[in-house]
């Protein structure tokens, strides 16, 4: 039986999940994030327990590797590695962008009518940039993850020809500028059903990633201010 657990720490809200064969069976959500650093420990140790579950019936660890906050991220990749290696069990990495429009396409049971529906997460990444991607329902990126500074003229090769569902936490500042009639937007509930099902795919067909190999996916290079 694959019992997998599942870190995503990559934005806002944090949450940790457990599904057994592709399907959810706990979750822990945090709102805090500058408290997911301090949060995510205790509350995987809470949820395997209340689950009944010790930490060596784990198969494999799923985690979102961005992009998204870069302290999250590491946060995350940390402890999932951390327990991969600890555990000696694979670990299997997701796109935050991918996840986040799975959960979308799961939650849109009527989609507006086109010809065809695109599905673009947007995270936002201050000012007016922000990181994206576009799939469609099967999940084929029509865009592949970026980091952009949104202007009006933003997907405007893919909007052209397709409904596009916009959704995320840069959404908002995204509509404020669209100025093209087959933009919708979305309030999005990313969570555990999307990143399960998403992990399982990945761990019946074997794709995990090396340890030695996994890191954050950023997108654009992470600056601090001089002393």
């Amino acid at each position: 039986m694959s019992l997998i657990l599942h870190i995503d720490t990559a934005t806002e809200t944090a949450g940790v999940y457990l599904a057994m064969e592709g399907v959810l069976i706990a979750a822990a959500i945090n709102q805090q994030q500058q408290d997911h650093a301090k949060w995510i420990h205790l509350a995987i140790e809470q949820l395997m327990k209340e689950a009944g579950y010790a930490l060596q019936s784990l198969k494999a660890i799923a985690v979102t590797a961005g992009p998204g906050s870069y302290t999250g991220l590491r946060v995350g990749m940390a402890t999932a590695k951390g327990l991969c290696y600890a555990l000696s069990i694979p670990l299997i990495t997701e796109s935050t962008l991918k996840v986040m429009a799975a959960a979308v396409i799961r939650q849109t049971a009527n989609p507006p009518k086109s010809p065809s529906t695109l599905y673009c997460p947007i995270i936002d990444a201050r000012r007016m940039e922000v990181f994206a991607a576009v799939y469609n329902e099967q999940m084929d990126e029509m865009l592949g993850p970026c980091a952009l500074i949104l202007s009006e003229n933003s997907f405007k090769q893919q909007l052209d020809s397709s409904v596009i569902i916009f959704f995320g936490s840069g959404a908002g500042k995204w509509q404020s500028i669209c100025p093209h009639p087959n933009a919708s937007f979305r309030e999005v509930v990313a969570g555990g059903p999307a990143f399960s099902s998403l992990s399982y795919s990945k761990y019946v067909s074997n794709q995990f990633t090396l340890l030695a190999y996994a890191e954050p996916v950023y997108l654009k290079e992470f600056y601090t201010h001089p002393k």
